[in-house]
């Protein structure tokens, strides 16, 4: 036999032994890297999802933080409403003292009272030390206290008043001048009006009402209460210009 027979005779079982070896280390490298796939694969499904779950996070979050931002901006505008508020309050706090402090002679002297009445402040006089029972004439104090009210009302500018007839309820004889409390509620204030107008007060700054007996301020069940009900009352309109919402509702009334 020759060598080169010899040699291939060798050869041929080493190779059929590393062929089997090799298939098997290719084998486990090929079940290794499928592993590793399947492992790669669920690490991203499991990222996938995560990064689902953050999103839908991210969205609850910007949802949030866009209501927390409208909670704020409302939040703001009361506040702004509130000091807005304020500052009224303080103003008419304010005007009450000044008017308080220009009518303190009068109000020592017993003849007229002021008071804050929904929301507006209010100078009571007593038609019995203005008016005798039944009349709507003046009398000669009634009508230095007129006049004084008035120079004193003239000097808070640019506000209005209304001047309120108000009675007791007990009723107007058939015989009487007037025909009910209304009418004698309506003459007295209109005499008022006019003796302010002759003070020097101008025409559009008053007006006058009758409320005759519709608005007690104490019981009719007693002399003094009913006595508390007859009486004059000046009342100090409110400037609404300074109210929230004040400027929206004067641009409602103009489109209408």
């Amino acid at each position: 036999m020759s060598l080169r027979k010899s040699l291939m005779l060798l050869t041929f079982p080493l190779a059929a032994c590393v062929a089997p070896a090799k298939y098997n280390r290719l084998q486990q490298e090929h079940v290794s890297t499928r592993d590793e796939l399947l492992a790669c694969q669920a690490q991203v499904i499991d990222l996938e999802q995560r990064l689902g779950i953050v999103a839908n996070e991210s969205n609850r979050l910007a949802s949030e933080k866009s209501q927390l931002n409208d909670s704020v901006n409302e939040m703001r505008r009361a506040l702004e409403q509130l000091e807005q508020r304020k500052r009224e309050a303080e103003k008419r706090l304010a005007e009450f003292r000044e008017l308080t402090a220009k009518f303190k002679k009068l109000v020592d002297a017993g003849k007229l009272n002021i008071k804050v009445i929904n929301g507006k402040m209010v100078l009571a006089l007593s038609t019995d030390i203005l008016f005798d029972s039944g009349s709507s004439e003046l009398s000669a104090s009634g009508t230095s206290a007129i006049k004084e009210v008035s120079a004193l009302l003239a000097t808070l500018k640019d506000r209005v008043f209304q001047i309120e007839g108000h009675t007791d309820n007990v009723k107007i004889l058939k015989k009487a001048a007037f025909k009910s409390n209304w009418e004698l509620a309506s003459a007295r204030a209109m005499t008022v009006l006019h003796t302010m107008l002759e003070s020097g007060m101008p025409a559009h700054r008053i007006s006058a009402a009758s409320y005759g007996e519709t608005q007690p301020v104490s019981s009719n069940k007693t002399p003094e209460g009913r006595a508390s009900n007859r009486r004059i009352a000046i009342v100090v309109i409110p400037d609404l210009t300074g109210l929230p919402g004040f400027d929206e509702l004067n641009k409602m009334a103009s489109a209408e």
